[in-house]
C-alpha cells in the first residue's frame, strides 16, 4: 500500500525531478531459430521476435497511462547473433538487417545481441560476425552491438583486443558522414552479464528463459534533489543513508512496472536494473550528485571516492525494494549522455586517465568518450585492454565505448543528438603500445579467478 504522501512525492519526482523508466527490455532467446541455411534462420528471427515483442511498446504506453510513469525507451534484447552464425555460416550482415527490419516493425527503440563472447577464443562464427560489425552498425539503424573480451575466469583474449581496436576504428570511419555514429553503437566488454536491458551492450544470454521482461530504472535527478536538502555539514553516512532511501524508492517504482509488464504481456519477469543512467537533460546526471556530496566539479580529487559510496549506496537501496535485482546496477557515467560531465570535460575538470580511476566502482566502464580521429586503432585496443583488466581484477563488468571522431581534434565538439547528447573530444595518449597489442594471446586469468 502507498501512503498519500509516497504518491505525492513520486509525482514531485517525475514532474520536477526527470525520474523515468529508461527502458522496458524484452530478452527474447534465438536458440531455437539456429539453422544451416541463414535465409531461413533470418527468416524464423524475424517471426519470433516479432510475435513476442509485438505488443511490446502497446504495453509500455498502456502502463504509463495508467500510473504516470513515463517509460522512455522500448527494447529488445536476442540471444549473440555470433551463434546463429557458427550454425548458419553465410553474411552475418543479414542478420543484422533482420534485426532491424522487425525493430521497425514492431516500433522499438533498439535491439541489442548482434554480439559475441569471446573471452577465451573464438567459437565458429564470432570472428565473421566481429569482421561484420562495422558493415552491420552501418547499414542498419536500430541495432546494437557488443562483444565480450574478457572475463575474471578466462582472463583476457588480447587477439579479440586487437581486433575491437580496429573494428571501433573502422566503425567511425565507414559513418563519418553521421558523426560516426557507427561506433556509438558498439560497446566491448569484460564480465558481460546476461540480463542486462541497457543499451549499447544488451544481450540475452544463453543462461536465461526463453522469453523475459528486463526493467532498468533511472534518477539521477531525485538523487540529486534529495541531496540538495542535506545540510553541507552533514557527516557522509548521513549523505550514503539519503542516497539509500531514494534508491528504495525508485527502484520500487521500476519493480511495479516490470511485474505489471510481465502480467500484461504474459511473459516472466526477469530482473530491475537500478542503475542511475543520466541524461544531456538538465538536473538528470550524475556528475552533479557527485558535485551535490561536496565537490567543486566532477574530475576533482575525491571523485572516485564519492562514486564509490554512490555506487554503494544506491545497490544498498535498490536490493531491497525489488524481489530480483540485476543487469549493472549503479551508476553510469557517460560522458556525451550527462550534462556535468560534458561540463567537467570542456572544462578540463575531466580527463580520460581520471574517468579510467571511475570506472574502478562505477556501474561500467568508459563510456560515451569521443576521442580525436586520428588515433590509431592500437591506442584504442589497449584502451580497451586497460579497462578490461579493470574488469577482470576486480570481478566488475568494464565497457569502453569510444568514437573516434575523424576528421576532427581534440577540444572539437560532436553532437549525435537525443538522448547519445553532445560532447568535446578527449586527449587521450599517444604514445605508442602496439608492441603490447601485437603479442597476442590469453592474458592469464588473475589468481583470483580460483573460487572453486
Amino acid at each position: 500500500m502507498y501512503t498519500n504522501n509516497e504518491i505525492m512525492e513520486t509525482i514531485k519526482m517525475i514532474q520536477e525531478e526527470n525520474l523515468d523508466v529508461r527502458t522496458i527490455t524484452m530478452g527474447i532467446s534465438l536458440i531455437d531459430c539456429m539453422d544451416t541455411d541463414i535465409n531461413k534462420s533470418c527468416e524464423k528471427v524475424y517471426n519470433k521476435i516479432y510475435n513476442y515483442a509485438k505488443d511490446l511498446v502497446k504495453t509500455g504506453e498502456a502502463i504509463s497511462k495508467k500510473y504516470g510513469i513515463p517509460i522512455v525507451n522500448k527494447r529488445v534484447a536476442v540471444t549473440p547473433i555470433s551463434m546463429l552464425v557458427g550454425v548458419s555460416g553465410g553474411d552475418p550482415v543479414l542478420y543484422a538487417k533482420t534485426l532491424d527490419k522487425v525493430a521497425k516493425a514492431i516500433g522499438i527503440n533498439f535491439i541489442g545481441g548482434y554480439s559475441a563472447l569471446v573471452q577465451k577464443g573464438f567459437a565458429p562464427g564470432d570472428r565473421e560476425l566481429i569482421e561484420s560489425i562495422p558493415r552491420a552498425l552501418a547499414e542498419t539503424d536500430l541495432v546494437c552491438s557488443s562483444v565480450n573480451v574478457g572475463s575474471t575466469r578466462a582472463g583476457i583474449n588480447l587477439d579479440a583486443v586487437k581486433l575491437m581496436g580496429q573494428k571501433v576504428k573502422e566503425a567511425a570511419e565507414i559513418t563519418k558522414d553521421r558523426e560516426c555514429i557507427g561506433a556509438s553503437k558498439l560497446v566491448v566488454f569484460c564480465n558481460a552479464v546476461e540480463d542486462n536491458p541497457f543499451m549499447a551492450g544488451a544481450f540475452h544470454g544463453v543462461g536465461e528463459a526463453d522469453c523475459v521482461i528486463n526493467v532498468g530504472v533511472s534518477g539521477p535527478g531525485v538523487v540529486r534533489a534529495a541531496l540538495a536538502k542535506a545540510p553541507k555539514d552533514a557527516p557522509i553516512s548521513d549523505i550514503a543513508e539519503i542516497i539509500k532511501k531514494t534508491a528504495f524508492k525508485v527502484t520500487r517504482m521500476g519493480q511495479l512496472v516490470g511485474v505489471e509488464a510481465s502480467k500484461m504481456l504474459n511473459v516472466p519477469f526477469g530482473i530491475v536494473d537500478l542503475s542511475l543512467a543520466p541524461t544531456p537533460a538538465v538536473g538528470d546526471s550524475v556528475a552533479h550528485i557527485l558535485e551535490e556530496i561536496g565537490l567543486e566539479q566532477c574530475g576533482a580529487c575525491g571523485t572516485t571516492a564519492c562514486l564509490a559510496m554512490l555506487n554503494d549506496a544506491v545497490k544498498k537501496g535498490g536490493v531491497m525494494a525489488s524481489s530480483r535485482v540485476g543487469g549493472l546496477s549503479g551508476a553510469f557515467i557517460p560522458v556525451s549522455e550527462d550534462a556535468g560531465m560534458i561540463a567537467a570535460a570542456e572544462s578540463g575538470a575531466l580527463t580520460i586517465e581520471k574517468l579510467e580511476a571511475m570506472t574502478a566502482v562505477c556501474s561500467v566502464g568508459l563510456d560515451m568518450i569521443i576521442i580525436p580521429g586520428d588515433t590509431t586503432a592500437e591506442v584504442i585496443s589497449a584502451l580497451i585492454a586497460d579497462e578490461a583488466a579493470i574488469g577482470m581484477i576486480n570481478s566488475k563488468t568494464t565497457a569502453v565505448r569510444v568514437i573516434p571522431a575523424v576528421g576532427k581534434k581534440a577540444g572539437d565538439v560532436v553532437n549525435f543528438g537525443g538522448l547519445l547528447g553532445y560532447g568535446p573530444i578527449m586527449k587521450i595518449s599517444k604514445v605508442k603500445p602496439d608492441v603490447f597489442v601485437n603479442r597476442g594471446g590469453q592474458i592469464p586469468a588473475p589468481l583470483n579467478s580460483l573460487k572453486n
